[in-house]
């Protein structure tokens, strides 16, 4: 334990974003077929050195089938939380969940992210023994424990009971259990994050394990059978508050993104695709009055293409769907990134006015029928997915792996991972590092990115901005 807070917490979002700028990025490697153990390599992204946008380290797992996916820290700003918080913790181990698995891998990053290596391997049976819960997906460190919301309940299918969210100790890493209290309807589950101080959580749905875990079921998408809804919840309370459906025509509500000030009292919900018309679109939500309400601000609609361009899941459709599978919030709520999967680009919004977006900036690269190269002239294969932003808020990362049979399905082939930096102008606007490419091992792909000391989608605040 630490004799003073970690100096990577910060009480406020504002005073993040004076933080030192990363050195290094921790990426999660997968291999797609399970033929070889999944990795976390460590990347080097300080201009000034030589080994910049080159891999420095890798950690390879012992075991193979796991599926890397998503992650988080084990501590992280909220530790400084003035009713809960543990503040004299640090921000040292990387909580490591295997989506196909249910294994849990612990990452020691200390003394220096070149020097990461196993801590603790958590194995599918106590999770189960301990939760009822499989399938681990989203990490979030809170002020008392590592939050960690999974996709699948028990037995083999992950469908005997609906999915939720579990609680670790951030020192020891013992699965507690359950967190919810009171569920509620909630039946499906994705995403989730809070406002510490207004003490509510919100959470997301995708679907059942045999939804994603083969592929996409376009039975179950065209009849509308993912999920289309977000929850709130009373956080300390533990039990499920309100419900609010988007219609059932919009699959796939995925990340949450509150605003990074606690005063404030909105957040964002990325929608895959509206099954009417192939768009994706951008929710806000809000609260006012003692309830909840959300309203459609942003919809990307698809661009028509040539049966012959593209995947045999698509070619009825002539049209590629953008297909937003990530967004990401700076740290002054002032820009949102979507990732638009399909088509392949990255968005910018500028929401200043959270119930008017306005796109800022936008860059092409990859996608199912453009295939738009890097601007060093190497392909990109897949599109923009995974994104995260310093808490500067002056660069902007992202990788291109979706989840392996969905990257399959609508980009057959081995398209090779790739992770690239983008630079944002003073007033928005991205312009892609024609320097920064990262070069992973052959038959890798590459998803989730965590920065060196925290970034935009790790770190919850517990202190308004001044």
């Amino acid at each position: 334990m630490n004799l003073r807070p970690d100096p990577t917490f910060y009480p406020t979002a504002q005073m993040a974003m004076s933080a030192p700028v990363e050195t290094f990025a921790y990426t999660l490697m997968l291999s797609p077929d399970g033929s070889r153990p999944d990795g976390l390599a460590v990347v080097n992204v300080d201009p000034a050195s030589g080994d910049f946008g080159k891999v420095v380290h890798t950690v390879m797992m012992p075991n193979t089938g796991d599926e890397f996916h998503h992650f988080g820290w084990n501590a992280c700003s909220s530790a400084l939380s003035p009713l809960t918080g543990h503040a004299f913790l640090q921000r040292r181990y990387l909580i490591i969940p295997g989506i196909r698995s249910s294994r849990i891998y612990v990452i020691d990053t200390w003394p220096s992210p070149a020097e990461a290596k196993i801590h603790k391997i958590i194995e599918p049976e106590e999770l189960f023994a301990k939760t009822g819960y499989s399938r681990p997906h989203t990490i979030h460190c809170g002020p008392e424990g590592i939050y960690v919301s999974t996709l699948g309940g028990g037995g083999p299918d992950g469908t005997d009971g609906p999915p939720g969210i579990f609680i670790m100790d951030c020192e020891t890493f013992e699965i507690r259990g359950r967190w919810e209290i009171d569920r509620g309807p909630q039946d499906k589950h994705y995403d989730f994050w809070w406002n510490l101080p207004r003490d509510y959580m919100v959470s997301s749905e995708w679907g059942l394990p045999p939804q994603f875990e083969n592929g996409l079921v376009p039975e179950d998408l065209l009849s509308n059978k993912y999920g289309h809804a977000i929850h709130f919840w009373d956080l300390r309370g533990r039990r499920h508050l309100q419900t609010i459906d988007l219609g059932e025509n919009h699959q796939m509500a995925l990340e949450i993104r509150p605003a990074h000030d606690p005063i404030k009292e909105h957040g964002f919900c990325g929608v895959v695709v509206d099954t009417t018309n192939l768009e994706g679109s951008i929710w806000t939500w809000w609260r006012e009055g003692g309830k909840f309400h959300a309203k459609k601000t942003v919809a990307i609609p698809p661009q028509p293409a040539a049966a012959d361009d593209l995947p045999p899941l698509l070619k009825g459709f002539e049209a590629v769907p953008p297909l937003i599978t990530d967004i990401d919030l700076s740290l002054d709520d002032r820009f949102i990134y979507v990732s638009c999967w399909g088509t392949g680009e990255m968005h910018q919004y500028d929401v200043s006015d959270p119930m008017a977006p306005r796109l800022a900036g936008k860059v092409e690269v990859g996608g199912i029928v453009k295939k738009t190269p890097h601007p060093n002239g190497q392909p990109f294969g897949y599109g923009p997915q995974m994104v995260e932003i310093s808490r500067d808020g002056k660069r902007v990362y992202w990788t291109n792996s979706l989840y392996s049979t969905w990257d399959d399905q609508f980009y057959p082939g081995e398209r090779g991972a790739a992770m690239v930096k983008a630079d944002v102008g003073l007033d928005g606007g991205l312009t892609l590092d024609e320097k920064f490419w990262v070069a992973f091992p052959e038959g890798y792909r590459a998803h989730q990115i965590r920065l060196e000391g925290g970034d935009c989608s790790t770190d919850s605040f517990c202190y308004p901005n001044v």
